[in-house]
C-alpha cells in the first residue's frame, strides 16, 4: 500500500507540473509544426525546379504523354467569310503573324466548314478561334458564310439546343463593314459575336470593327483598323499561351480586373452581358458588344441586373454621342480631314491603270481613245454626238460614289460615301494635273505600230472631257468651278450622275450634256441593282429626275440593261421618262467586266444586241414623243431622241 501511495504521489506531481507549464509545451508543439510545414514547402519547390527541365526534355523527346504538359493554347483557327477578298487577305496576314509565335494555325473558309460538328469539337480542343467576317448587301453575310451564320443563328435561338453548346470555346471576332451603310454597319460581325456568346462561348477580347469608310475609320482605313486589332490580339494570345491571363467577368477597368478569382467566369459573363475591357485605350479603339447582347437575346433579365444594364447602356450612348460630336467637329476643320485615297486603295487603282490626282481625283485612258489613235472606230459618243474619241479625256474629280452597283466596272475598289468628308483639292490643280497625266499617257503611243502621227498630234489637245470615269463627280463641292475651268479651256463636258443628289443637280451650272443613270424603274429593283447608301434612295432618285426636267440644257437618261434583272419593266421606265423629260435616252446592254467576288453577274446577264434593239423598239412604242435616232452595235447601245431636239450634225 505504501508503494502504491508513493507511485500515485509521483504521478500526481508530474501531472501538476505539466499543467502548470502547459503554455511552454503548447508553444513548443506549435513551433515544431510550423518548422515542419516550412521544411515541407521548401523541399517541394526544390524538387519542382529539379524535375521540370527533365520533364520538358522527356516531352520534347516524346517519352512522356502530351497530357503531362499544361497546354494553355494548342493552336489558332482563323475562320473567314469574305465577298471581295479583304477578309481572306486579313486571315492570311494574321496566320503569318501567329506562325511567328510558334503556334499551329489553320485558315478556314466558312463556306468549306461544317459548324454543326466542327465547333462542338473546339470546346475541348484548347484552340483559340478567330472569326473575320464581312457584312455584305442589306446587312447579310457573304455568300460563303451564309450557311455558317444561319446555323449559328438557329442554334442560338432554338430552345431545343442547350445554351451551353459551345461552352469552352474561346474566340475573338473582327468584323468588316462600311459605316456609310448606317443601318447595316458590321451587322454580321456583331451577330456572330452575339450568337457565340449566347451559346456560352468565351471571348478572349472585345469584338473589333474595321471600317471601309475612310472618313469615319478610327485609324484611317480598314487596313489600319485591322493592324491595330491584330497587334492587340497577338499580345493577348501570347499572354494566354503563357497562362498569364484568363477570360474575365467583364468588370475590368484600366487594366485591372476587379472580379473575384473564385467567381465562375461563365455565370459572370452571362450576368453582365458584356465584353471584356482590358484597358481604357481598348474601349476607345473598339466598340463593345454588350448593348446588342442585352437587347438581342430573348432571355429574361433578372431585376437585380437591370441597374447595371441600364447604367452600361446609358454610358455607351453617351460615349457614342461624344464620338459623333467629335466626328462632326472634325469635319468642320479642313486640316483635320483625311484623304479619300488610302495607300491600299491607291495601289489597287494604280494596278487598274488609273493615274491618280491629288487625294480624290483620277484620269484614265479609254480603249476607244487608243482605237481612234490607230485610225479605227470611235466610241458611241462619236457615233451619236460627233465626239472625237482620241481627243477625249476621261476623268473624275471624285472617286467616291453613293452606290455599289452590281455591274460596277471598277469592282467596288473606289470608296463610297453620302457626303464629302475628305480633304479637298482645288479644281485648278486637278485640271492641270489631269491634262498633264492624260497627255503623258498619249505620248507613250509615239512610235507604236499603227498609231497615226496626225491623230497623235491632235490627241495632245483635249477637246472633250467625260466626267464619268468612276464615282460621283457631282459630289465634289467645287464641281461648278471645275466645269467652268474646262469650258474656259475650250473643252466640252459630259457629266454623269447616279441620281442620288437632287439638290446638287439643281445647283449645277450648265454642262455640255448632263446624264442621269436610270438603272432600274422600281424601288426594289433599284435597291438590288444599285445597292444605294441612302435610306431615302428612291425619293432621291425621283427628285433627281424632277430636277433634271428643270434644267435648261441638253439632258440624257442612261439605261443599263441587265438581263434577268431589269429588262421587263418597260411601262415603269416609260413613266420615269415622262417624269424627267430628257432630250436623249441612251439604252445600253451591261458590260461584263470579268468575274468578281463583289458581284454575281455573269455573261448570261449580258443581253444580245438584238435583245437591246427589241427593248428599245418596245419602249419607243410607249413614248410617242421619242424615236430611235442612232445605234452603235459594238457598244451594244442605241439612242432615242425627243422630237423637239435637232440631232447634232455629226450623228450617224
Amino acid at each position: 500500500l505504501g508503494v502504491s501511495m508513493d507511485t500515485w504521489s509521483y504521478f500526481h506531481t508530474c501531472l501538476v507540473s505539466i499543467w502548470l507549464h502547459r503554455f511552454y509545451i503548447y508553444s513548443a508543439v506549435a513551433f515544431g509544426i510550423s518548422l515542419w510545414i516550412v521544411i515541407q514547402f521548401t523541399t517541394t519547390r526544390a524538387k519542382r525546379k529539379v524535375t521540370e527541365p527533365g520533364r520538358a526534355d522527356k516531352l520534347g523527346n516524346g517519352c512522356a504523354p502530351p497530357q503531362a504538359q499544361d497546354v494553355h493554347v494548342a493552336g489558332v483557327k482563323i475562320f473567314y467569310g469574305s465577298q471581295t477578298g479583304t477578309a481572306k487577305t486579313f486571315s492570311k496576314t494574321l496566320a503569318e503573324a501567329v506562325t511567328s509565335l510558334n503556334l499551329p494555325v489553320e485558315v478556314i473558309n466558312m463556306g468549306d466548314y461544317d459548324p454543326e460538328d466542327g465547333l462542338a469539337e473546339e470546346t475541348s480542343s484548347r484552340n483559340i478561334c478567330v472569326f473575320l467576317v464581312a457584312t455584305y448587301t442589306e446587312g447579310q453575310p457573304p455568300e460563303s458564310a451564309a450557311w455558317f451564320c444561319k446555323w449559328l443563328e438557329e442554334a442560338a435561338n432554338d430552345f431545343r439546343v442547350g445554351k451551353s453548346l459551345l461552352q469552352g470555346l474561346r474566340y475573338a471576332v473582327f468584323g468588316l463593314g462600311n459605316s456609310a451603310y448606317v443601318d447595316h454597319y458590321n451587322t454580321v460581325g456583331r451577330r456572330v459575336d452575339r450568337w457565340l456568346w449566347m451559346l456560352s462561348a468565351s471571348r478572349i477580347m472585345t469584338r473589333a470593327e474595321g471600317d471601309c469608310n475612310v472618313a469615319q475609320s478610327k485609324h484611317g482605313s480598314i487596313e489600319a483598323d485591322f493592324e491595330a486589332w491584330k497587334a492587340k490580339f497577338l499580345t493577348r494570345l501570347q499572354a494566354f499561351h503563357k497562362g498569364e491571363k484568363k477570360p474575365c467577368s467583364g468588370k475590368c477597368k484600366k487594366g485591372k480586373c476587379k472580379s473575384s478569382g473564385k467567381q465562375n467566369k461563365e455565370s459572370s459573363d452571362r450576368e453582365h452581358g458584356t465584353s471584356e475591357h482590358e484597358n481604357t485605350e481598348a474601349e476607345e479603339l473598339f466598340e463593345t458588344s454588350s448593348e446588342e447582347e442585352v437587347g438581342g437575346t430573348d432571355s429574361v433579365i433578372d431585376v437585380e441586373d437591370l441597374g447595371n444594364i441600364m447604367g452600361h447602356m446609358k454610358k455607351a450612348k453617351r460615349e457614342q454621342e461624344l464620338q459623333e460630336g467629335a466626328a462632326g467637329a472634325g469635319r468642320k476643320e479642313e486640316s483635320e480631314r483625311r484623304e479619300m485615297i488610302t495607300p491600299g486603295l491607291r495601289e489597287a487603282l494604280t494596278k487598274q491603270g488609273y493615274k491618280l490626282i491629288g487625294s480624290h481625283s483620277g484620269v484614265k485612258l479609254c480603249r476607244w481613245t487608243k482605237s481612234m489613235l490607230r485610225g479605227r472606230g470611235g466610241c458611241y459618243k462619236h457615233t451619236f454626238y460627233g465626239i472625237e474619241s482620241h481627243r477625249c479625256m476621261e476623268t473624275t474629280p471624285s472617286l467616291a460614289c453613293a452606290n455599289k452597283c452590281v455591274f460596277c466596272w471598277r469592282h467596288h475598289t473606289n470608296p463610297v460615301g453620302t457626303e464629302w468628308w475628305w480633304k479637298m483639292d482645288q479644281p485648278e490643280v486637278i485640271l492641270q494635273e489631269a491634262i498633264e497625266k492624260h497627255q503623258n499617257m498619249i505620248k507613250q503611243f509615239k512610235g507604236v505600230s499603227g498609231v497615226k502621227a496626225a491623230r497623235l498630234e491632235e490627241a495632245l489637245a483635249v477637246k472633250h472631257c467625260a466626267l464619268s470615269l468612276v464615282g460621283e463627280p457631282i459630289m465634289y463641292p467645287h464641281i461648278n468651278r471645275f466645269v467652268r475651268l474646262l469650258h474656259q479651256h475650250g473643252i466640252s463636258t459630259f457629266l454623269v450622275t447616279n441620281a442620288q443628289f437632287p439638290e446638287e443637280i439643281r445647283r449645277l451650272e450648265p454642262v455640255t450634256q448632263l446624264y442621269v443613270s436610270v438603272d432600274a424603274s422600281t424601288k426594289e429593283s433599284l435597291r438590288r441593282i444599285d445597292r444605294p447608301l441612302f435610306k431615302d434612295f428612291w425619293q432621291r432618285f425621283l427628285d433627281s429626275l424632277k430636277a433634271l426636267a428643270e434644267k435648261q440644257q441638253r439632258t440624257v437618261y442612261r439605261l443599263t440593261l441587265v438581263k434577268a434583272w431589269n429588262v421587263d419593266e418597260l411601262k415603269a421606265y416609260a413613266d420615269l421618262i415622262s417624269l424627267g423629260k430628257p432630250d436623249f435616252i441612251e439604252v445600253k446592254g451591261v458590260t461584263y467586266c470579268g468575274e468578281s467576288s463583289a458581284s454575281s453577274l455573269t455573261m448570261a446577264n449580258v443581253p444580245w444586241h438584238g435583245e437591246v434593239v427589241s427593248f428599245v423598239r418596245e419602249l419607243a412604242r410607249l413614248l410617242p414623243e421619242y424615236g430611235i435616232a442612232c445605234e452603235h452595235e459594238h457598244s451594244n447601245c442605241l439612242l432615242l431622241a425627243h422630237s423637239k431636239v435637232s440631232l447634232p450634225p455629226h450623228t450617224w
